[in-house]
């Protein structure tokens, strides 16, 4: 099982002159610990639960791109884009300057959105669910055929018409940036992994309860003709800014019974605006850890 690292908070003590040098700091620390993926939120507000809309909260791809510059190795991507984000004809063309730029590393995060407020605030439109997850699909199927260079054409879809599909340079990644789609409902997210990505993530709620999940996708792979075994299959586990010694025993118990559930990535969600520490502190011996385990 590999280590990732979600990086979902901005409000660094020395406030937002210290964000960039955190960063790249975060970025340094995640290679020098054998992290195999990096990722951001993709909010426009902080959300509730995690300090409310007045924390500081960045724009998901421009911190990507700065994060490529000051890494080498690890894979990137946003934990997860949610499709009213963007238009995406303008989504696929992003991800797409974000792969060639790292040279091949980036990955789509997406999912259905769902934060209400931000959409509000900001005047985005928010349709209802199931519209969204039309919305989803199409989205899916234009960045498809936007990174198939032979499938330049018109899109008609019932929500986005593009009369061309049209995308240089094309993705460095062969044979296009990783599709993961964030989300564990079992009647249309499962299934859109299915049909879809190349790889899903799923909260480390408990292993019996993901296991389930597992077993959900599998039988959507079924239907769709899909094997399941080409899905990469990550997890996000939070862990509290304090955790040390003791967190990383309390994680490592943790950890054993989602061992065997063929997980491929853990992606640790620390709570803290100063995450280069964190990561040296307690993801690093982490990384060790779980090596041990397997």
């Amino acid at each position: 099982m590999r280590v990732g690292v979600h990086i979902n908070r901005f409000n660094h003590p020395a406030g937002a002159p210290a964000l960039g040098a955190e960063l790249a700091a975060a970025g340094a620390a995640a290679e020098a610990a054998g992290v195999s993926w990096l990722s951001v939120m993709d909010h426009y507000f902080q959300m509730e639960f995690n300090g409310g809309a007045e924390d500081p909260m960045l724009e998901a791809y421009s911190t990507l791109s700065f994060l490529a510059a000051h890494t080498e190795t690890v894979r990137l991507g946003a934990l997860v884009t949610g499709v009213t984000y963007r238009h995406p004809g303008l989504l696929a063309k992003i991800a797409t300057t974000l792969d060639v730029l790292s040279g091949g590393r980036a990955a789509l995060g997406i999912g259905a959105a769902w934060y209400d407020r931000e959409h509000e605030g900001l005047g985005v439109p928010f349709p209802p669910l199931a519209e969204r997850f039309e919305r989803l699909e199409e989205t899916l199927r234009i960045c498809l055929q936007m990174w198939d260079p032979a499938a330049n054409g018109p899109f008609e879809g019932t929500h986005y018409r593009l009369a061309e599909t049209l995308c240089v340079p094309a993705p460095v990644s062969s044979p296009h940036p990783e599709i993961m789609i964030g989300g564990s409902g079992e009647k249309k997210t499962l299934r859109l992994v299915a049909r879809y990505a190349g790889a899903c993530n799923l909260f480390a709620t408990s292993p019996e309860e993901v296991t389930h999940k597992l077993d959900v996708l599998r039988r959507h792979c079924d239907t769709e003709g899909r094997d399941y075994d080409e899905i990469r299959k990550t997890m996000t586990y939070s862990v509290d800014e304090v955790d040390g010694g003791d967190g990383l025993d309390a994680f490592t118990r943790d950890i054993t019974g989602y061992t065997k559930l063929g997980i491929d990535t853990v992606i640790l969600a620390p709570r803290t605006g100063a995450p280069a520490q964190w990561i040296e502190r307690f993801t690093a011996p982490a990384v060790r850890r779980l090596a041990d385990l397997d």
